[in-house]
């Protein structure tokens, strides 16, 4: 009998320590995963998409969220490589690529989201279309444009695109700046600025091509717009992280809740200014939208 009970202590005891280990072991596996994730964003509406199309979701999956704002298009990449963020939304895939390349920086994108593209605005000139603004502009109009690389080719682009500009037929026109442009049969005076100033420049300027976010920000309807620019696939803004946590649950968890149905219903809202943003690929061919 006594053979009995220290045989059923000793497996008891034995049970014991393999619940301890497993409870002492179990934090490990919690800390490797971050519970609370912290968003960077430009000015715009993206912080808002993360607020009312994302957070939901990821505290659904038992995550905080926390959303911070910076000014400029610099820092939230700085911030994320340091590991003061989780993620960033707030840049195409040509701007994280040389961003990264320029600064030594390990990130990666994630997926693509739904996107507010350029547009040339004007508080001067009355004009809907490009046809009626050729016919407004005066030699020596100043439009002002995005001065980082990227942007600053995409809005050179959209110009040309216009027939307002002609670049040089032996430079590559993806990598153009305003030192590239061989005619400019209307006269402009061709300005590059610092991306978050552009909307303040619409009061002493002709024309501006405002990012779609800062246009938002500065409470400009993406509606009111000159000429909008159509995007390519490429030129859609993203969620970045870093490379060392493409592979971490908490990355697959935001691209789960990006495309589900809770995500598509917010972004559909007839509330919410994302309605009228341009889709990426995916989401056109998850939900069948032409």
């Amino acid at each position: 009998m006594k053979k009995h009970l220290r045989l059923i202590a000793a497996l008891m005891l034995t049970v014991f320590i393999g619940l301890l280990a497993g409870c002492q072991s179990a934090p490990s596996t919690s800390q490797s995963q971050p519970k609370k994730l912290v968003f960077g964003v430009a000015p715009g509406p993206y912080g808002d998409m993360i607020r009312y199309a994302i957070k939901p979701g990821l505290e659904k999956k038992g995550y905080t969220v926390e959303v911070k704002e910076f000014s400029d298009y610099v820092q939230p990449n700085l911030a994320l490589n340091n590991k003061e963020l989780d993620a960033n939304l707030f840049q195409h895939r040509p701007y994280l690529e040389k961003f990264s390349a320029d600064k030594g920086l390990k990130l990666s994108p994630v997926v693509n989201i739904p996107t507010a593209g350029l547009g040339i605005y004007s508080r001067k000139i009355n004009a809907k279309n490009a046809e009626e603004l050729k016919a407004a502009i005066k030699p020596g109009d100043e439009i002002t444009l995005a001065n980082d690389p990227t942007n600053l080719t995409r809005a050179l682009r959209l110009l040309a695109k216009n027939e307002l500009i002609t670049f040089k037929s032996t430079i590559d026109a993806t990598k153009a700046s305003e030192k590239d442009i061989e005619k400019n049969p209307y006269g402009l005076k061709v300005s590059p600025v610092e991306a978050a100033q552009l909307p303040r420049t619409l009061d002493s300027v002709a024309l501006s091509v405002v990012n779609g976010n800062f246009a938002i920000a500065a409470g400009i309807p993406l509606s009111s717009a000159i000429i909008k620019e159509e995007l390519s696939e490429e030129l859609k803004n993203l969620v970045a992280v870093r490379t060392e946590d493409l592979d971490k649950q908490f990355v697959k968890d935001i691209k789960e809740v990006i495309e589900s149905e809770d995500f598509k219903k917010a972004i559909e809202d007839p509330k919410n200014v994302f309605k009228d943003f341009q889709k990426p690929d995916w989401y056109k061919t998850k939900w069948n939208i032409q």
